[in-house]
């Protein structure tokens, strides 16, 4: 029982520093870790809209959902990274407002769904 809150205890402080240092990064390795963790995040949402929007697609739908997101993986992978000698550089913040964008572009797909009817048009 001392080790489960043992580790309860220091995954929580942990939590409370990550929170607070997100709340003022103190150098550019604590400002990509809050940045990350903001990407994970929009990256969760983009996955769930995804999901939610195929399951309420017909087949047509569904296919140009799938070709919609792959032709949006490579745009965001060739706008927000870029391949050198010296390594692979991925800018965090494009990623993550690419991927929050997408995510919004999925969720207003699903309200229409709802409320007008699906428009594989608009995929």
């Amino acid at each position: 029982m001392k080790k489960i809150m043992l580790a309860v205890l220091l995954c929580a402080s942990a939590s409370a520093f990550a929170n607070s240092a997100c709340d003022t990064p103190r150098n550019d390795f604590d400002g990509l870790y809050c940045l990350n963790k903001v990407y994970q995040e929009a990256d969760k949402e983009l996955n769930a809209n995804y999901k939610t929007l195929a399951a309420r697609l017909d087949a047509n739908g569904k296919q140009s959902l799938k070709a919609g997101q792959l032709a949006w993986i490579d745009k965001r992978n060739k706008t927000c990274s870029k391949r050198e000698s010296s390594g692979f550089y991925v800018n965090l913040d494009c990623a993550t407002q690419t991927t929050i964008e997408r995510a919004q572009f999925l969720q207003d797909r699903v309200r229409e769904c709802v409320s007008a009817g699906c428009q594989n048009s608009k995929l």
